[in-house]
This record gives structure tokens, C-alpha cells and sequence, in this order.
């Protein structure tokens, strides 16, 4: 009994290629796939040193040699704060898991007051109009005072995030020289008018 061989139609060059498209797709997508589950897996549940060495390899994030880790989201222009200079900021802070530890607000201060130390740094990369990103491991947050107590004791374990846009900056110089105009102001409204008990003889 013979069998009759039934010719294979060759396969078009066309298709060969859609084909390789199409498998070359699926390779992506399963990597794709992978990458986000490890991500997830390491901003959720992984460590703060396994966090913190995942996230200085991500696009535009820099480390400093202190451990702080910041990101450029918008760059300012002019010179950098110094200490004592005055800063008008806004700012936003988050924990990993993405919950609210500081919702977004003004606020003023002057460089070089007591503030946790990456945030202080942080602020001293920044330029008026620039908005930052900051990641702080804990001994740069509120964990850099072993056994601290107080609001940001809670904190003392987390990496904080934070978004910090800067508005303003006045120089040190200036602001010394507005409180100086201050005093002599406060000072001429008191001049005309004597103290109280003011001119009485001695012992009369």
C-alpha cells in the first residue's frame, strides 16, 4: 500500500516575520510582566536597604554620599540656600506604601533650624523654582536620633518621601537686614512715650 505524499506548502517570508514579532512580544511581556511584580514586591514588602538599593538605579535618581536619594522633577534657577538664608516651600510626604504622613502645605523656614538632616540637605540641593523628590532612609529621617520621642517617633523606622517645591529664597543678608528695620521701628513707636513710673523721685 502506498502512500501518497501530500506536499508541504513552503511558508512565506512574511509570515516567518510576523511570527518572530510575535514571539519576541511575548518575551517582552512575560519580562514586562516579571519586572513589575519585583518592583512591587520590593516597594511593598522588601526591606528599607532593599528598597533604598533598588530605587538609586531607577531613571534620574541621585544618591549622595550621606544615603540621601533625590530626583530633579523640576530644576530652579539662581544660587543654592545657605545656612541662615530663608526658603517659602511646599511640601508633601509620603511613606512606601503610598499613605500620607504630611499633606501638602506651605512652609517657611530659615536653613540651619532644627529639621530632620536629609530634609535639610535635601533643601540645600534646590534652587528657587526647582521641584524635588526626596527619599530618606531612616537615619537621615526621624530615626537619627536613636530612642527619640515625639511626633515623628513612629516614623523612626520608615523611609519618607518627600515632594518639596521651592518658591522663594531671601539671602541671610536680607533677612538680617529686615529685622534690623524691624527693631528701630519698634523702637522709635516706644520713644515718645516714657515708661511707666518713669520720673518719680527716688523714695517719694
Amino acid at each position: 500500500m502506498s502512500v501518497t505524499a501530500v506536499p508541504l506548502q513552503p511558508v512565506k517570508r512574511a509570515y516567518k516575520v510576523w511570527l518572530w514579532i510575535g514571539v519576541l512580544a511575548a518575551v517582552l511581556l512575560a519580562a514586562g510582566l516579571a519586572w513589575v511584580g519585583t518592583r512591587e514586591q520590593v516597594v511593598a514588602r522588601g526591606s528599607n536597604e532593599q528598597f533604598l538599593a533598588w530605587n538609586k538605579n531607577q531613571a534620574g535618581v541621585r544618591t549622595t554620599a550621606s544615603g540621601l536619594q533625590y530626583q530633579v522633577l523640576k530644576a530652579g534657577t539662581g544660587p543654592t540656600p545657605a545656612d541662615q538664608d530663608g526658603v517659602s516651600l511646599t511640601i508633601r510626604g509620603n511613606l512606601r506604601d503610598g499613605s500620607e504622613f504630611q499633606p501638602s502645605a506651605p512652609m517657611r523656614f530659615q536653613v540651619g533650624q532644627p529639621m530632620i538632616p536629609g530634609f535639610t540637605e535635601g533643601v540645600k540641593l534646590m534652587r528657587k523654582g526647582s521641584h524635588y523628590r526626596f527619599w530618606l532612609p531612616p537615619s537621615l529621617g526621624y530615626g537619627a536620633e536613636a530612642g527619640a520621642q515625639g511626633p515623628g517617633s513612629e516614623l523612626a523606622d520608615k523611609v519618607l518621601i518627600f515632594d518639596v517645591q521651592m518658591s522663594d529664597l531671601v539671602p541671610a543678608a536680607v533677612i538680617q537686614q529686615m529685622m534690623m528695620q524691624q527693631m528701630m521701628q519698634q523702637q522709635q513707636q516706644g520713644a515718645p512715650g516714657a515708661a511707666p513710673g518713669a520720673g518719680a523721685p527716688a523714695g517719694q
